[in-house]
């Protein structure tokens, strides 16, 4: 696979620090597009079978499996749900605002979604759900499982609600950095799967 470089060259040089978290989420940014948008078709349709096949020991050990509906270039974790269907409970989470806590309801693939806040598309909340394997997405990580999100922090605080929850990060490997610039609140992954590889253990 074509890797395009991590960082996009008109930001290589650009005078900004990278430990800042809002200068790092918009340099990821631009460089998940550019990575996404430079895959040809063949590329992301080999992403659904990497995936399936990457977690498959995750989702044989799980009861409930939760990912997320992408937005914008994203990895594409629905195709996980697809592959859980039939061998797990699968959810997806649900956001009222930005400080109301994320909570999950049951969705089986090719259920009706509903628009929410920030763009994001989730289910109708009528069947709440404990999911005890969570599908993260996330904007950079490093190979110490540091995850940098969005900034909201809803994973977070469901996470710490929910130590028990096995949690993988999802990722194009565009988006690894040397190092997540972290805060005392937030929570390590157990792994991260990439289009190119897994980091961490299977469960």
């Amino acid at each position: 696979m074509a890797v395009p470089p991590t960082i996009p060259s008109a930001l290589a040089h650009a005078a900004f620090d990278m430990s800042e978290k809002p200068d790092l989420r918009r340099a990821l940014r631009l460089a998940r597009k550019a990575f996404v948008d430079a895959l040809t078709p063949a590329e992301l349709a080999s992403v659904r079978p990497h995936l399936a096949a990457t977690l498959e020991p995750d989702i044989a050990a799980a009861r409930c499996v939760a990912a997320y509906v992408p937005v914008g270039r994203e990895f594409p974790a629905l195709a996980a749900l697809d592959f859980a269907s039939g061998r797990a409970q699968t959810a997806l989470p649900f956001v009222e605002s930005r400080d109301a806590p994320m909570r999950f309801f049951a969705w089986a693939p090719g259920g009706s979604l509903e628009p929410g806040p920030f763009g994001l598309l989730q289910p109708a909340p009528v069947t709440p759900v404990e999911p005890d394997l969570i599908l993260v997405p996330l904007l950079g990580f490093d190979r110490a499982l540091g995850r940098l999100g969005q900034g909201a922090g809803h994973y977070d605080r469901y996470l710490a609600g929910h130590p028990a929850a096995r949690r993988i990060g999802l990722a194009w490997s565009c988006q690894e950095v040397e190092q997540v610039p972290g805060d005392p609140w937030d929570m390590p992954l157990h792994a991260i799967v990439t289009e190119r590889e897994r980091i961490g253990s299977p469960s």
